[in-house]
């Protein structure tokens, strides 16, 4: 099944207009797919990793859509107005689209920040068979307050991402957007849909703790596996998280591929 899958490059509308580019890895639109969420300040491709693990899960008799956040890589937007609420909005039109292809099971996964946006959408009023999220934030406002410290000077409205004079610039909004959001709560939503949360031990960036809370505010079925020495990148530990996002993948939602 894997060998007839293929690469098409999408294009398809998200909750405000804006277009969203993706690229799918399928065969024939039926059975289950997987939506990939970038983090933060990444892009779809996520430097080729995400290209080689769609791969390794078409050999597997899973789909893949990865997608580009709107205003980040190829899609249509502005960095600067990136949100939760626009990347949960941006999840659930990828969602949309891929159900209207015709799969009938879309699960979604997400790394750190479009991890947050997947908990953020839950189970989509069912859409949604499954979530797994890799180092994603919680405590929002926890991880995200030192934006705080690093305002833009002379635009009073922006935050600087870094103290480089030119780094990303994002809207002072996007703190005061966190605050619409409980990710616990929304996670003890996803059941009965299970939940993955994965973690890298070592992570300086999103501490151990968020997964740990998600994970107990969460409805069964659920997992958790904190990959020991990772970092928030799991830099010489991807292998060992896919490895585990499969092996959830086939208990959860097998194919005729991992169920002969």
């Amino acid at each position: 099944m894997g060998r007839s899958f293929v690469w098409n490059k999408v294009k398809y509308p998200n909750w405000t207009g804006l277009k969203l580019s993706g690229i799918l890895y399928a065969g024939p639109a039926e059975g289950t797919i997987v939506v990939v969420c970038h983090g933060f300040t990444g892009s779809k491709e996520g430097g080729g990793r995400a290209v080689a693990m769609a791969e390794e899960l078409g050999s597997r008799g899973y789909a893949t859509l990865l997608f580009d956040f709107s205003g980040c890589g190829d899609s249509e937007g502005d960095f600067a107005d990136v949100c939760l609420t626009r990347h949960i909005g941006d999840v659930k039109c990828s969602v949309d689209f891929c159900r209207g292809l015709g799969f009938n099971r879309v699960v979604t996964v997400g790394r750190s920040f479009g991890g947050t946006a997947a908990i953020g959408l839950g189970r989509a009023g069912g859409d949604v068979a499954g979530v797994c999220t890799w180092s994603a934030p919680g405590a929002l406002r926890e991880v995200f307050t030192r934006l705080r410290v690093q305002a833009a000077g002379e635009d009073s409205d922006m935050i600087r991402l870094s103290e480089e004079e030119d780094a990303l610039r994002i809207k002072k909004s996007f703190i005061t957007d966190l605050d619409r959001y409980d990710i616990f709560s929304r996670a003890a939503l996803i059941a009965p849909s299970p939940l993955l949360v994965i973690h890298g031990s070592n992570d300086q960036v999103v501490p151990v703790d968020n997964a740990w809370s998600i994970y107990k505010a969460a409805g069964d079925p659920k997992k958790i596996q904190i990959i020991p020495e990772a970092d928030h990148q799991f830099t010489g530990s991807h292998l060992k998280v896919w490895e585990v996002f499969f092996e959830w993948l086939a208990e959860h939602f097998p194919t005729n591929m991992n169920c002969s």
